[in-house]
C-alpha cells in the first residue's frame, strides 16, 4: 500500500531523517527522564533513613529500584519517541518505508537521549561509586592501626601515621629487633607493633613475632606474659575483624554495581523498544490525520 498522490502533496516529503524532530523528540525523553529520576529520589530518600529501625530490606529495595528505572524508561521513551515519530516528515513512498523511518526517528530520538542522561548522571555516579569504594580501601588500612591503639591501650589518643606495610620493612624489624623492646621509644614501638598487627591482619602471624609483640605489651603495660600474650591476640582479632568488615564492604559495592549496570541495561533495553514503538505510532497517527484532511477537502 503507498499514499497517493493527493497525500504526497500534502505531506512535506524528506529523505533520511528529520532531526528538527529527532532531537525534539530526544529533549523530551531527556527532561521527562531527569524529572522521573528526581521523583524516585526524593521517594527513596523518604523511604529509607539512616536512624530508623523498619527500612526495607535490600532486595526490596533493589527490586523497586529495577522496576521504576523500568518505568522511567517506559515512560521517558514512549514521551520522546511518539514526539519523533509524529514531527518526522513522511518520505511519500511505500508505507512501510515510511513506517520504517518513523520507526527509525523514535530509536534514535531514544539514542540521543540516552546518551544525553548517561553523559549528565554518569559523573555523579561514577563519584558515588569511587567514595564508597575509596571508603572500604580506607577501612582496610586503618584496621591494623586501630589494632595497634587497642594493644597500646591509648584508644583514646590521637592517632600516628601509619607506616608501609611491605615485605622488606617487616624484614627489616624482624633484622634490627631489639632484645630490649623497652627501651625503644614510643613512637618507633607504635609504628612497629603496627606493621606486625598490619601483617597478621590478612596472614598468619610468625610464632616469633606473637613473642615480640607479647614482650612489647608486658614491657610498656607492666602485664603479665599470659595477659599480654591475650591482648596481642585481641588485638589481632580485631584487626582480622577490621578487615573482614572492609572486604564485606567492598563485595557489597561490587554487587551493587554490577545490580545496577544489569538493571539499567534490561531497562535501556525496554526504553529502546519503546521508543521504535512509538515513533511508528505516532507516525501512523500523522498520516492517518494528513489522508483524513485530503478526504475532507474532496
Amino acid at each position: 500500500m503507498t499514499l497517493d498522490t493527493q497525500d504526497k502533496a500534502a505531506v512535506p516529503p524528506c529523505a533520511g531523517l528529520s532531526w528538527g524532530a529527532v532531537l525534539g523528540g530526544a529533549t523530551v525523553a531527556t527532561a521527562m527522564a531527569i524529572m522521573l529520576a528526581a521523583l524516585g529520589s526524593g521517594l527513596g530518600l523518604a523511604w529509607v533513613s539512616p536512624i530508623a529501625d523498619n527500612n526495607p530490606s535490600g532486595l526490596a529495595f533493589t527490586v523497586v529500584m529495577a522496576i521504576w528505572l523500568i518505568v522511567v524508561q517506559w515512560i521517558a521513551s514512549f514521551f520522546g519517541g511518539y514526539l519523533a515519530g509524529r514531527l518526522h516528515c513522511a518520505t511519500g513512498g511505500a508505507r512501510r518505508e515510511v513506517e520504517f523511518r518513523d520507526t527509525a526517528a523514535g530509536f534514535v530520538a531514544w539514542a540521543v537521549a540516552a546518551v544525553v542522561v548517561v553523559g549528565l548522571a554518569g559523573s555523579g555516579v561514577g563519584t558515588v561509586l569511587h567514595g564508597v569504594a575509596r571508603h572500604a580501601a580506607a577501612t582496610a588500612s586503618q584496621a591494623a592501626g586501630q589494632a595497634a591503639d587497642q594493644v597500646g591501650g591509648q584508644a583514646g589518643g590521637q592517632g600516628l601515621p601509619r607506616p608501609g606495610t611491605g615485605q622488606m620493612e617487616i624484614v627489616l624489624d624482624t633484622l634490627l629487633r631489639s632484645t630490649q623492646p623497652e627501651n625503644a621509644t614510643p613512637q618507633d614501638a607504635r609504628a612497629e607493633v603496627a606493621r606486625i598487627l598490619a601483617q597478621a591482619a590478612v596472614g598468619p602471624l610468625p610464632a616469633g613475632d606473637h613473642e615480640y609483640l607479647s614482650q612489647v605489651v608486658a614491657a610498656r603495660t607492666g602485664l603479665s606474659a599470659q595477659d599480654a600474650a591475650n591482648r596481642v591476640d585481641q588485638a589481632i582479632a580485631a584487626g582480622k575483624d577490621a578487615v573482614a568488615k572492609a572486604r564485606h564492604i567492598m563485595d557489597l559495592t561490587r554487587k551493587a554495581a554490577s545490580s545496577f549496570a544489569l538493571y539499567t541495561f534490561f531497562s535501556m533495553l525496554v526504553g529502546a523498544f519503546i521508543a521504535c514503538v512509538a515513533g511508528a505510532l505516532g507516525g501512523r497517527q500523522r498520516d492517518g490525520l494528513y489522508s483524513a484532511a485530503q478526504a475532507a477537502r474532496r
